[in-house]
């Protein structure tokens, strides 16, 4: 079978690439709203993200919106779309297929740290991809960054995952013990053989031959996504925190930033495609140490 060339893809997935845009700007604005609802509760404080459009000058542009307040003491939710040549190296060949010289790529990125040790900190990412041919990726997952909550047993870790199993239920190629296996062995810190985190699910060259089931996947994964978090947070904000456990999160927080500096392939991709530079190393903790 003759392989498509990128225009020719670009061109079949038209609709479906408009309904992907829309979703990750309707869950954009869903997962702002609610973190936002917990900073305007503090009648001594009106924190609300702060949005900017950037454009990109090889193609496409995307919307970085950070937050910087009371409970969140950094959080970003970022959505792009950018296209155009493709830098060698940035993406893996899926399905032993040649990739094109050009690229089409649309995402929501989604970083948050707590003031709280309590409150772990999260992380989501859903993409799409294009080449010579369409692909689907991305996933979820928690940093918890008290060493007590470092465990699998944790309640927090065990309702993270009960709603990520949730969100590849009834979905035929979403496999939760495949994608937690994947996420447990991504986030990695090879240099200290340590994970970043609990893990949550983690997939790459997703894509069914049902594009209405793969987009409705992507949505539900965000949907649990918020609703866990906010589950999460909701059983810990109240929790009184003391310099120790402050010091640790601070401890983990470092680990975290040296996996997203050395191994994690969002920030790859975003610096060698020429994204928007605050909104890739938003994820980058305001405070830590080693």
């Amino acid at each position: 079978m003759m392989q498509k060339n990128h225009k020719t893809i670009l061109e079949e997935t038209s609709e479906l690439r408009t309904n992907v845009t829309d979703l990750f700007d309707k869950l954009r604005d869903q997962l702002c709203n609610s973190l936002e609802t917990y900073e305007t509760k503090l009648k001594s404080n009106s924190k609300k993200f702060q949005k900017d459009s950037w454009s990109r000058a090889g193609g496409g542009g995307g919307v970085s919106s950070l937050l910087k307040g009371i409970i969140f003491e950094k959080a970003g939710v970022h959505t792009s779309t950018v296209y155009g040549d493709l830098p060698p190296g940035v993406l893996e060949k899926s399905n032993n297929s040649k990739l094109s010289n050009q690229f089409w790529a649309s995402g929501i990125s989604v970083i948050i740290h707590p003031k709280n040790p309590f409150i772990p900190s999260a992380h989501m990412n859903l993409r799409m991809i294009i080449s010579e041919d369409y692909w689907f990726g991305g996933g979820a997952d928690l940093t918890p960054m008290l060493t007590n909550k470092r465990s699998q047993e944790d309640s927090d870790t065990k309702l993270f995952h009960k709603s990520m199993r949730k969100a590849c239920n009834n979905h035929t190629n979403a496999n939760f013990e495949v994608f937690k296996k994947n996420c447990d062995e991504y986030f990695i810190i090879k240099h200290r053989n340590e994970n970043r985190g609990t893990g949550g699910i983690f997939f790459d060259n997703y894509k069914s031959a049902n594009s209405v089931d793969d987009l409705d996947f992507l949505e539900s994964v965000g949907r649990n996504f918020i609703e866990a978090y906010c589950n999460i947070i909701e059983m810990n904000i109240n929790r009184e925190w003391t310099h120790s456990d402050r010091e640790q999160q601070l401890f983990y927080r470092g680990r975290y930033v040296e996996f997203n500096l050395m191994y994690d392939k969002g920030t790859i991709f975003g610096l060698k495609t020429g994204g928007n530079i605050n909104s890739i190393l938003s994820s980058l903790p305001p405070l830590v140490s080693w």
